[in-house]
């Protein structure tokens, strides 16, 4: 597992086309690149010194300014003069605050009528990590459920190769609850997270006490939920890098897939497809919490008509996650506008979104040559957390955008999924993610999560106050590197800690 990608071009480069995990190889290098590639996104065994080019995580696109609550917020480092003025213009309607219809500002009306937040910019402040609710905060700003039921006999749903669109929603609520509404209009209802303390004694009798969340909703406005409902809290995810993470090759990630642990390391990722809805195509997922999402342009689709309820050309839904059972909703105005065309935020909108997330840059790391980051990074590698949370790899030379062409990146996961134990299970499946599995998450930009959202809640629903809490949650593929790291002394988990802050 650990060296499947490198494993798989030298066999490709010695004339063999079994490959270590019956993959196809990239076809965007010559054999002389893929050497290339195979030799700098091999895994380290030298703990001595940094890297070469470790400090930058973003390979030319990796931002260079005094760490800042803005450290998120910047450009890549390589675009064009040109590109810099799509990326503002993407920004403003970033941060953007959309309101209710009718209103005198028509480009901005269209609001919900159910909705999660008024703006993209609402969840992810300054662009980094949602939270739970901080204590004494009555409103959910940037974490949500999701809801879904199982898919009945007569699955309704847009189906590509075995593939289904999207999950079923739960009948009276959709596919997610919305705690806030528009004027004349009552909020779905409100999420509820009660805590129970579970003490956790290590390897050197410390003890850790970490928080184990429990959820149900309260107040609902339209009736009850599916007595067979499936919720799921999720927070917003940094937005760093992720044009980069959209042009690292399918058959690198592939690559690094196990699904029946033929190595024997205990390491099984598998991928989540999806159908793209802009190529109508399956392909695979590699954003969102379980790799639901394929493609920046679907993802931000999703969230515009789901957190905001505003609809874009590719998907065109200007009540949001109404349901039919909710006419109340299905009455109110939208924003659509016959001038501005059928949707209410047309092409430009969307296009320039997309291209804003696409192009946010990723701090360059600090501390590099520290020695306690140096044996924090070999306690790392030597307790496998590298197995799954890879560190390097080479952007496409086929990538549209010459900035992101050809770039090594450090990204710090295989955007796979893993069944992470029943301890972090949300028993929800997503695509072809089950109940217990979930996307690796990129490390890079982690130890600025206080200092850009000031907080440091970690994992999908932030139950994790700080890092060493995030690593005890850890099940299921993961026990043995949690284990490791629980069996460590508090020197050496400091060391890790340390280097996990300097990404």
């Amino acid at each position: 597992m650990k060296t499947a990608l490198t494993l798989a071009l030298i066999a490709l480069l010695a004339g063999g086309l079994a490959l270590a995990q019956d993959q196809a190889v990239r076809s965007d290098l010559t054999p002389e690149d893929l050497a290339r590639v195979a030799r700098v996104t091999a895994p380290t065994t030298d703990f001595s010194k940094p890297e070469n080019f470790e400090a930058k995580p973003a390979g030319a696109g990796t931002t260079t300014f005094a760490p800042n609550a803005d450290s998120f917020s910047h450009f890549l480092d390589n675009l064009s003069f040109e590109q810099e003025e799509q990326f503002k213009l993407g920004n403003a309607l970033f941060r953007k605050i959309w309101v209710s219809s009718p209103s005198s500002t028509q480009a901005s009306d269209g609001l919900g009528p159910l909705f999660n937040a008024r703006g993209c910019q609402s969840c992810h402040l300054k662009d980094g990590r949602g939270h739970p609710p901080f204590e004494g905060q009555a409103e959910n700003v940037s974490m949500f459920l999701r809801l879904s039921v199982p898919p009945e006999a007569d699955d309704k749903r847009v189906a590509l190769d075995g593939v289904f669109a999207g999950e079923v929603g739960d009948p009276t609520y959709g596919t997610q609850l919305q705690d806030f509404a528009v004027p004349g209009l009552q909020a779905e209802g409100r999420m509820v997270i009660d805590y129970v303390d579970l003490p956790v004694t290590l390897g050197d009798g410390t003890t850790v006490t970490l928080r184990e969340p429990h959820y149900s909703v309260a107040d609902l406005a339209y009736g009850p939920l599916a007595h067979n409902v499936m919720l799921s809290p999720r927070l917003a995810n940094p937005m760093i890098g992720l044009g980069l993470v959209e042009q690292i090759p399918t058959e690198d990630i592939l690559a690094l897939a196990d699904p029946d642990d033929r190595d024997g390391d205990g390491i099984s990722g598998r991928p989540n497809w999806t159908i793209e809805p802009v190529s109508q195509s399956v392909m695979l997922g590699r954003f969102g919490w379980k790799a639901g999402m394929a493609s920046i342009r679907s993802q931000s689709a999703g969230a515009f008509a789901g957190d905001i309820g505003i609809a874009t050309p590719l998907v065109n839904l200007p009540h949001g996650d109404c349901t039919e059972r909710q006419t109340e909703c299905l009455a109110m105005p939208t924003g659509v506008q016959d001038r501005l065309g059928p949707s209410e935020a047309p092409d430009p909108v969307l296009d320039l979104v997309t291209f804003y997330a696409q192009t946010l840059g990723v701090p360059e790391r600090r501390n590099v040559g520290d020695a306690a980051v140096l044996r924090g990074k070999a306690a790392f590698y030597g307790a496998g957390c590298a197995s799954c949370h890879v560190p390097k790899f080479v952007t496409s030379r086929d990538a549209e955008n010459p900035a992101h062409r050809f770039q090594l990146i450090w990204p710090y996961s295989d955007f796979l999924l893993h069944d992470m134990g029943t301890g972090l299970a949300d028993n929800r499946p997503e695509g072809q993610a089950d109940g217990q599995e979930w996307r690796t998450p990129p490390l890079w930009g982690i130890g600025l999560t206080e200092t850009v959202s000031g907080h440091t809640f970690f994992l999908h629903d932030g139950r994790a106050r700080n890092l060493v809490e995030a690593i005890l949650w850890h099940g299921g593929e993961a026990q043995a590197a949690r284990d490791a790291f629980a069996q460590m002394s508090q020197a050496q988990r400091d060391d890790v800690v340390a280097f996990l802050e300097s990404l």
